[in-house]
């Protein structure tokens, strides 16, 4: 029943009922109130039932439950997510792509031309290394990321390239004729395994777990909450967009990381196609030596001077080319993914991974210059290269000592 219309409460309401009731505006003469809606009780049709935004119930949502719930377990599912999981996967790839390519290498050069290839080229190996982990005291990369660039270069981009460069070259050959195989050392050659080396970085430094995080709205922030994101889990991930004028210069430390990261990666890689280009001069040398032996020739040292020509042009001549090469992408991929100017992060890695390129396309078309065509590349080229990848490492490690240390 409603109120009276003199105001005065009914008397089988309460005091603030009736107040209530006597302050709730009368509708106009002529016009019908709707009553509001029933609440159900709970012992009703809709009992169980949570309450859902929007005013509708579960089962008209439209299916979107179950499409939600088949993310979230790819989600889970995800090896990258597992870091028990994702090392497991990669050890055994690597595993399976190491005797892949002992079995590749092992047919081209024979078993004794395998072991003597492999004990020539661990000879510049510890140099190479060495150096790299001078400048790793800048970059603090960690020990089982290094271990994963060096099995990677050594086995996977040595399996991926050797097949491509094979298929790339005898389809050159067949299109081309004899141009396709200058075609294939100095194009395709160049770009299938800086592209394998370059791999083993963007899988290593476009994560950015925690040394190098990036902001949502830029383009590795998309991607990284595409592959790696969890929900509720924003602040471990990715930094706020920082307010007024972006930091625009990458740290030292990054570069430093990425040009170590590429190094490490290479430096794998031209261990095993040392060992692949020496074992193959060793058999040459031997065979040739069994023949001039057969001929009633008498045998000298000068038999295996292809060997020695290899060796000292591949290990004590130019034990950082590969390594300068794949620096040229790491480092442009660490500008891309921490630097504060958008220009600048969209064509750091394009243009490394071009210089890349470039420069070993040009140390490739050395080799058949000649003796003073390949000298003249060397000195022109290739020294000044490496002479501003060291003043590089030596700017980025007094900077490393300059830096006050943190407070605890």
């Amino acid at each position: 029943m409603s109120s009276p219309p003199s105001g005065k409460a009914s008397p089988g309401l309460p005091d603030g009922a009736a107040a209530m009731a006597a302050e709730s505006p009368t509708p106009p003469t002529g016009l019908r109130s709707h009553p509001e809606p029933a609440v159900r009780r709970s012992d009703g049709l809709l009992a169980g039932l949570r309450p859902v935004p929007g005013g509708r119930i579960p089962a008209q949502q439209g299916g979107g439950r179950p499409v939600r719930r088949a993310r979230s377990l790819a989600r889970r599912l995800w090896p990258l997510r597992r870091p028990a999981l994702s090392s497991a996967v990669a050890a055994l790839a690597l595993a399976g792509s190491g005797v892949l390519i002992l079995h590749l290498v092992q047919r081209q050069t024979g078993t004794t031309g395998l072991l003597v290839g492999l004990g020539l080229a661990l000879l510049p190996l510890p140099f190479v290394l060495g150096s790299l982990a001078w400048l790793n005291q800048t970059a603090r990369v960690p020990i089982r990321h290094t271990l994963f660039c060096l099995a990677w270069g050594a086995c996977a981009a040595t399996t991926v390239a050797i097949m491509a460069n094979g298929w790339a070259s005898d389809f050159l050959i067949a299109h081309q004729g004899a141009r396709g195989e200058t075609l294939g050392a100095e194009f395709a050659t160049p770009l299938i395994e800086e592209v394998a080396k370059g791999s083993a970085l963007l899988m290593l430094l476009l994560p950015l777990r925690r040394r190098h995080r990036c902001e949502q709205d830029r383009p590795c922030g998309r991607l990284r909450r595409l592959l790696w994101h969890r929900r509720g889990s924003d602040v471990a991930h990715f930094r706020p967009a920082p307010a007024g004028r972006q930091r625009a210069r990458s740290s030292p430390r990054t570069l430093a990381a990425g040009t170590v990261l590429g190094g490490v990666t290479a430096c794998g890689f031209a261990f095993t196609e040392n060992a692949l280009y020496l074992g193959r001069a060793f058999t040459a040398d031997r065979q040739a030596r069994l023949d001039a032996i057969g001929l009633g020739q008498a045998p000298s040292l000068r038999d295996f001077d292809g060997t020695v020509h290899t060796f000292v042009l591949r290990a004590l001549l130019s034990p950082f080319a590969h390594p300068l090469f794949t620096a040229l992408t790491g480092l442009g991929l660490a500008i891309t993914l921490t630097t504060g100017r958008r220009w600048l992060a969209s064509i750091g890695a394009p243009v490394g991974l071009l210089l890349a390129m470039a420069l070993h396309g040009v140390w490739n078309a050395a080799a058949g210059l000649g003796t003073d065509g390949f000298l003249l590349v060397y000195g022109l080229v290739m020294v000044p290269c490496f002479a501003a990848l060291v003043c590089f490492a030596v700017w980025a490690q007094t900077r490393r000592t300059r830096q006050p240390a943190r407070p605890a």
